[in-house]
């Protein structure tokens, strides 16, 4: 052990372990969730360079090319991004149509139910494309792709929901949203007091084992379009119906938002920008237990999937839309010194 580790590092840890309030449930939910990938070497202090040089170089399949260069080109002609943030405050309905028409709300579904499969890369390479040339659209595409119901559906939701919801969210029949934010809590999921509670109700004329919801969400991207709303909420059981655990904890479901009681409310103007975004509410919204996004078994394991799904958008998404506007400003403000 070296003598810094012995009469610096190592007394300063042990007092801050002393120091520091112990992990809650979510934080430890968060910790472990997911891998480290390269971030675990650099955090070593003795990184393995190797292991970085053995992931090799990535490149788009001849597929990704093909809509890179096709698809998206076309996609590109028909934006005229002054005229949609400027005058219209919407993507034009020709251009909804060629987004849902060429599957680009489904660039990670699986091929087994109508989707392109594509990988990270060319996500994120195709995202980036697009906000060249115009944000609110490559954010319209971007949040089916990043967090939304699909990712969840792949990863944790059960066959009856992946064959009922996939193939339409893959064609763009299904329009989806997810709803994690609040006026209250913003975006911080141990926080939201959104709730549902394990009932009993009758639903299309019998006594079924549900949940009774209320929430308030805000700056929900695709919600003023939504026909699928993917909602987090915290789930009790006070009368122990699914077991001895009354607070069960944040929870994932899906719900329709044609069903009774769900409401879509005004829409925001995020940055003047005309990407769709909006509020939603629910007041004693009764929805099936089986609508829980993995099924039951799912109750109360919510964070977890929202932080190991959280990683398309914080990971591939956002840094696209930098990525790309880094670029623009760079050719912009270098053809204007040039000029100048």
């Amino acid at each position: 052990m070296s003598l810094r580790k012995k009469w610096i590092s190592g007394p300063a840890f042990t007092r801050f372990k002393k120091i520091l309030p112990p992990l809650s449930d979510t934080e430890r939910q968060a910790m472990e969730a997911g891998s480290v990938w390269w971030d675990g070497e650099l955090f070593s202090g003795k990184p393995n360079w190797s292991t970085l040089l053995n992931y090799g170089p990535v490149a788009l399949t001849t597929q990704e090319q093909h809509f890179l260069d096709n698809e998206v080109a076309t996609l590109l002609t028909l934006l005229d991004d002054y005229q949609i943030v400027h005058h219209e405050q919407e993507l034009p309905e020709p251009v909804w149509d060629y987004l849902k028409q060429q599957g680009f709300f489904s660039l990670i579904i699986p091929k087994a139910y109508g989707g392109k499969e594509f990988s990270a890369y060319a996500n994120s390479t195709i995202v980036a494309r697009i906000a060249s040339r115009s944000v609110s659209a490559a954010v319209t595409v971007m949040v089916p792709n990043s967090l939304g119901p699909g990712e969840l559906l792949m990863r944790y939701g059960t066959a009856e929901q992946q064959q009922y919801w996939l193939p339409g969210l893959a064609s763009g029949k299904e329009v989806p949203c997810f709803a994690l934010t609040g006026p209250e809590a913003g975006s911080d999921a141990g926080a939201i007091p959104d709730r549902g509670v394990v009932c009993e109700q009758e639903y299309q004329g019998k006594t079924t084992l549900g949940i009774r919801l209320n929430w308030d969400k805000r700056y929900i991207t695709l919600a003023p379009r939504a026909t699928v709303l993917g909602l987090a909420f915290k789930l009790y059981d006070p009368e122990q119906l699914l077991g001895e655990t009354q607070a069960l904890g944040i929870t994932c479901a899906l719900i329709p938002t044609s069903h009774p009681g769900v409401k879509v409310g005004d829409r925001h103007s995020p940055m003047g920008l005309a990407f769709l975004n909006g509020t939603t509410q629910g007041q004693d919204v009764f929805i099936p237990l089986d609508w829980i996004i993995g099924g039951p078994d799912y109750a109360g394991k919510g964070w977890r999937m929202l932080v190991e799904c959280l990683s398309a958008g914080r990971g591939i998404s956002l840094p696209a839309l930098g990525t790309a506007s880094g670029h623009l400003a760079l050719r912009s403000s270098g053809a204007y010194a040039y000029v100048r």
